[in-house]
């Protein structure tokens, strides 16, 4: 296999996530081009692996922890490992060694960049993004919040852990009315298209239904609230893991309008 970096000839399938032969993704929006796009200045680091016979099978994405999700000092923090792993569109390319890659060639160019170590984060549960698959890599535990798990590895002593910023407030509910908050970051394709659906659902009710949009790309406004991506509806959360369907978001904001 090969690893080598984004370049724009490849930017349409890294914005789908190699997703370019679903519908699905289509609905995501431009989001995730604009991301990378203003992203450039803000230090992301994108890598993709391709397997010996050519073809683009994975990816990754990272970038200065300062400009993520996470407090630290100094390291560097992945985003997203994806290997497209569906039978649809480019095939399965899992079990072959991209992810390893991947994360290694990462690492080597954090370090090559000054970075005192690498972090990332993980699911505790057996899904995407395993905190179980990053300590085989040697990584450890840094902190938790929820299932979200901050892993770590130091490159030099005294490298400092990173923390997870937790959630430091939610929407709150408006009398007389259904509000339908989306916050957005733009770099992941699935959450931009709950952000979609939830708009275009929203969309189809009367003035009673209020749309609000949290564009947390503006770190500050991150910082306010402490969540970089997600849905409520009157300050409830809906769950967007797997994203919710159309039909979904829209059944809970009829729901909601039911109970004024």
């Amino acid at each position: 296999m090969e690893v080598r970096d984004l370049t724009p000839e490849h930017h349409d399938a890294f914005c789908v996530c190699l997703d370019d032969w679903s519908d699905e993704m289509k609905e995501a929006g431009p989001h995730k081009a604009e991301w990378l796009r203003r992203m450039d200045a803000r230090g992301l680091r994108a890598k993709l692996a391709f397997d010996d016979a050519g073809a683009l099978g994975g990816l990754i994405q990272y970038l200065p922890i300062e400009e993520s999700f996470a407090e630290g000092r100094d390291l560097y923090f992945v985003l997203c490992i994806w290997v497209h792993g569906h039978r649809q569109g480019r095939g399965n390319f899992q079990k072959r060694g991209l992810g390893k890659a991947l994360l290694q060639a990462a690492e080597q160019d954090a370090r090559e960049r000054g970075a005192r170590g690498m972090a990332a984060w993980g699911l505790a549960l057996p899904f995407w993004m395993k905190a179980s698959w990053f300590k085989k890599q040697g990584y450890r535990k840094a902190d938790r919040d929820s299932i979200r798990v901050l892993m770590w590895k130091p490159f030099v002593e005294g490298a400092e852990p990173p923390r997870w910023i937790r959630q430091r407030k939610k929407p709150e509910p408006v009398p007389g009315k259904v509000t339908v908050t989306a916050f957005i970051n733009g770099w992941c394709p699935v959450m931009n298209l709950v952000f979609e659906r939830a708009k275009r659902a929203a969309a189809e009710f009367d003035d009673r239904v209020v749309f609000q949009e949290m564009s947390t790309f503006d770190r500050d406004v991150f910082l306010d609230w402490g969540i970089a991506d997600g849905l409520f509806i009157n300050g409830r959360e809906m769950r967007t893991g797997p994203p919710p369907k159309y039909e979904k978001i829209r059944k809970a904001i009829a729901k909601a309008l039911k109970r004024l």
